[in-house]
């Protein structure tokens, strides 16, 4: 015991990511406390966030607990100590989520709990729960409260360090205040834990550390707005206002005086002056959705307000003077608009000084299982349901698809399974199973050398888990057109890794 204790505050002191932290810490409390989950969560308002976890199913990640929704969290927090829960009188917010359970409503039968505190104020909670109804009975309360400090040190150190990091500029302003502004700046986050959302949040990070125009580029329902946020979020601007415009719902006949304003008289209807979306998005951002669908005959005067800062209203002789940021975003490729003369170059270049290219949500699967259970969270509170769990098969049945239509195709799945599963009933436990997915087959990922669906259920585990990774790099190298570098960025693995697997797996490489 002294020697994982010696770990974890040789960990405080590492120079280590705040995930890495997190991991080990979790890890090293499992070794202490015989336990089926550990999980440390982070107080934000009135919700706590899983920042780590050992022992739940993956979904857990996405997932946010309303502090007045959960009596056992709410008692964690406001006790001064240990709490442990000896009966099931109180309902647990990890029931049915625990990896080792026997079933996807498997409940906790032993729970105990202690609040993270930093310097007076409560930031998180620690939870560990077991399907042993005795399996604390060993453990000294004085164990768990040295746990929670170490973990609310932890958390502290690696919040500390993000917010400074965030906050160079801000250097005359103490720590604490520091890590304050990083909490209340959290919130509509690029949710995601693989390699290729990790590139989208440090290009953002760059981005938004610029005044450059940026140019979002990916699939329909891939979450550019999303990211088009984030990058004012995280800019100068971000107390100034972000100005959403449509480009593909702009008919022509309006298009200028939507962007740049009218005075009165200047076309019939205009019976007074109007600011145009570039005049009110003034000293912040204008977010250009669409950018691709916008009319030829707008095109050159947009040029000119990115290229001198000057806009002129319909009808109006006087030039206006505006600081704007332009993000933009499209689902075409504007390099083949641009050869085909239906965009011009000339801004085609202006607006991507600063290309981001979201990834697609088949180029990022290991992300599906969080944003699952982000959604499945947003489909119990907009349903009015009870906890929501995934079966083993609806989970394989996520991961196998293709999803043409993105994190959107995969948000509106999620919830039409979890009212599909509802049948009708509010405020009881569901559980969504593969058929409740309504998923064809057909529209999933399938090489040609892919087992068939039905030939799973005759392999083993070790079988079938190879065979779904054989035809995952398959996939990849495919679409990556034989190259298995960008076949490895698009998995998410080290170009070495990818070839060792792909050795290991039966398949040819370079």
């Amino acid at each position: 015991m002294l020697e994982v204790l010696v770990e974890i505050a040789t960990d405080l002191c590492a120079n280590l990511a705040a995930e890495d932290r997190y991991r080990r810490l979790v890890v090293a409390i499992r070794r202490m406390i015989p336990c089926d989950s550990v999980a440390i969560l982070r107080l934000d308002g009135n919700t706590l966030v899983p920042v780590a976890f050992e022992g739940l199913v993956p979904d857990v990640a996405g997932r946010r607990f309303v502090v007045a929704d959960q009596p056992r969290l709410a008692k964690i927090l406001r006790s001064g100590g240990p709490v442990r829960f000896p009966d099931d009188s109180l309902p647990d917010p990890f029931d049915g989520l625990l990896a080792a359970g026997p079933s996807a409503l498997a409940s906790v039968h032993a729970c105990m709990g202690c609040r993270l505190v930093v310097d007076g104020d409560v930031v998180g909670a620690l939870a560990v729960d077991a399907l042993d109804p005795r399996a604390f009975d060993g453990v000294d309360d004085r164990i768990v409260a040295m746990l929670a400090a170490l973990a609310g040190a932890a958390l502290r150190t690696a919040r500390l360090v993000d917010a400074l990091e965030r906050s160079a500029r801000r250097s005359d302003l103490v720590a604490r205040q520091l890590l304050r502004d990083a909490e209340q700046r959290e919130g509509g986050e690029i949710l995601g834990a693989s390699q290729a959302i990790r590139r989208v949040r440090d290009e953002v990070a760059l981005a938004a550390g610029s005044d450059l125009a940026v140019l979002i580029t990916g699939e329909t329902g891939v979450g550019k707005e999303v990211v088009a946020r984030a990058v004012h979020a995280q800019s100068s601007q971000r107390d100034r206002p972000l100005i959403y415009v449509n480009c593909a719902a702009l008919p022509e006949s309006i298009a200028e005086s939507e962007l740049f304003g009218h005075v009165r008289g200047a076309f019939t209807g205009a019976v007074d002056h109007r600011a145009g979306k570039f005049e009110v998005a003034d000293g912040g951002t204008l977010f250009l959705d669409e950018v691709g669908e916008l009319p030829a005959t707008i095109q050159p005067k947009l040029l000119r307000a990115l290229q001198s800062g000057e806009i002129q209203r319909v009808g109006s002789d006087r030039l206006l003077r505006v600081d704007v940021r332009v993000v933009a975003a499209t689902n075409r490729n504007l390099d083949e608009e641009v050869a085909a003369g239906r965009f011009r170059a000339d801004l085609f270049h202006r607006l991507s000084v600063f290309p981001i290219r979201v990834p697609a949500l088949r180029e990022r699967r290991d992300d599906v299982p969080l944003l699952a259970g982000y959604f499945l969270d947003e489909a119990r509170g907009r349903l009015g349901l009870g906890p929501v769990r995934l079966s083993a098969a609806a989970r394989a049945v996520l991961a196998a698809y293709d999803w043409p239509g993105n994190v959107r195709e995969l948000e509106h799945v999620v919830l039409r399974a979890a009212l599909r599963a509802a049948g009708g009933r509010r405020r009881e436990a569901v559980v969504i199973d593969a058929d409740h997915l309504a998923l064809s087959p057909g529209t999933a990922a399938a090489s040609p050398d892919a087992p068939a669906p039905d030939a799973y259920a005759s392999m083993t585990l070790r079988e079938a888990v190879e065979a779904f990774e054989r035809r995952l790099i398959d996939d990849a190298v495919r679409a990556a057109g034989g190259n298995w570098a960008e076949a490895a960025r698009r998995l998410g693995l080290h170009r070495a890794n990818l070839h060792r697997m792909a050795r290991r797996l039966g398949l040819a490489g370079e």
